[in-house]
């Protein structure tokens, strides 16, 4: 039996499996604070999951012009959009790409929490995702978590409740999902690597989403359902092999008791060598080797923290954390092996490099937005050394097709020439 009759013959016994649900569980952690967490190895146990064998093939992944101007490969609306930067500052949320430098707006995500009849509660996801073939943002319900590869080509998806027993890499151009990838520990959330060619995924004994009446907590003298970590570790997968492999690494208790949250994924480190899981707390990175043992800290990602936009491309600037003083709107950038800071930048919460000296940030013209609040803000372009401020989209808002505040996915832009 060939891996095409393999793959199809895993896809029939799972078909029919799955509901829908979602979420960045992003309560942000009841209020946890800053408490430095004592990790220790949870243990390298690697369990190889027999080789998946994806036929995917790397230009359907990779970035590089070659694979983009082949035939099998047809041009993207993110190529065909050459301008450096591509705005709507009239647009929120965004119905057409935006855009800056080498990164783009891959997909924005709402979420609202669903009632159980348990009184559990599960938080579920929308998606504005972009067609490749139309470079416009396209409504879907369909996914419980998704992330875009560089070159946006294609998006892995998982559907259903989590934890899901499968994993789809979506064309973007045709909205089909053209391969599945059976995996034998549940996954509830996805990542790729920097060159596309692997993907992290989260492994779950529960859905990271959903809040639990069993365990629920107590919010401002009210009893709501509560969060429970139960990630179990990760499995890499790697397309030009074919080969996955599950590594332990469950979610640990701090000093003081707290469990942590209940969705801490895996991603891939700066260079791809790593991955790491997102923690809320102190260190806010737990390293491993992609062959499951516990790894230190990479030097130029030891001063990082929970700010999405890490590393500049070139690695000699770190994103950093909410600077301003006062009025000021202003967020730091980094040396990132001493942490000293280099420049402040015009911005209140840093998302995405666009190159080595400009960043896609939340924030607000300071002419436009004096007294409006924090949470008044649209995406801007900043640059490292200026005061110019880029905005990308209008003001964040909610609306009728998406009725709450929406959330970007990033992803590497991919060959423009």
């Amino acid at each position: 039996m060939n891996v095409d009759e393999l793959l199809r013959d895993s896809l029939q016994e799972i078909s029919d499996d799955g509901a829908h649900p979602p979420g960045d569980l992003a309560d942000r952690a009841l209020a946890v604070g800053k408490r430095r967490r004592t990790r220790r190895v949870a243990g390298a146990a690697a369990a190889t999951v027999a080789a998946v064998a994806v036929a995917v093939g790397v230009p359907m992944l990779a970035t590089g012009p070659d694979e983009t101007s082949s035939a099998a490969a047809p041009r993207l609306a993110s190529q065909d959009q050459q301008d450096d930067v591509v705005a709507h500052p009239d647009q929120s949320p965004p119905k057409d790409l935006i855009a800056a430098g080498d990164t783009a707006l891959a997909a924005f995500t709402t979420q609202k929490r669903v009632k159980q009849p348990n009184r559990d509660e599960i938080i579920t996801r929308t998606y504005g995702l972009l067609n490749q073939k139309t470079g416009t943002y396209e409504k879907t319900d369909k996914w419980a978590f998704l992330a875009v590869a560089p070159g946006m080509r294609t998006a892995a998806v998982l559907e259903g409740e989590l934890p899901a027993k499968r994993i789809g890499l979506l064309d973007l151009a045709t909205g089909k999902v053209d391969r599945w990838i059976p995996v034998e520990q549940g996954v509830g959330g996805v990542a790729f690597s920097p060159d596309g060619r692997k993907l992290v995924a989260t492994t779950y004994d529960k859905n990271p989403d959903r809040l639990f009446w069993e365990h629920k907590m107590n919010v401002n003298g009210k009893d709501e359902p509560g969060q429970y970590p139960s990630r179990t570790g990760f499995t890499v997968i790697d397309f030009q092999s074919g080969e996955a492999e599950w590594h332990k690494a469950p979610t640990e208790s701090d000093e003081t008791g707290f469990p942590g949250n209940s969705r801490e994924d895996f991603a891939f480190s700066h260079d791809g060598s790593l991955v790491y899981a997102h923690l809320i707390t102190e260190p806010h990175r737990e390293y491993y080797d992609l062959k499951g043992a516990k790894a230190p800290t990479p030097p130029e990602e030891k001063h990082l923290t929970y700010v999405e936009a890490g590393l500049s491309p070139d690695g000699k600037l770190a994103a950093g954390e909410f600077a301003g003083k006062g009025d000021e709107i202003a967020s730091a950038v980094n040396d990132p092996r001493t942490g000293k800071l280099v420049a402040k930048v015009p911005a209140q919460q840093l998302l995405a490099w666009a190159d080595n000296k400009r960043i896609i940030a939340w924030g607000c013209d300071p002419k436009k937005c004096d007294g409006k609040g924090e949470f008044r803000n649209q995406l801007l372009l900043v640059t490292v050394g200026s005061d110019k401020v880029v905005p990308l989209s209008d003001f964040r808002k909610a609306n009728d097709d998406y009725p709450s505040r929406w959330t970007p996915v990033f992803a590497g832009r991919g060959y423009r020439g």
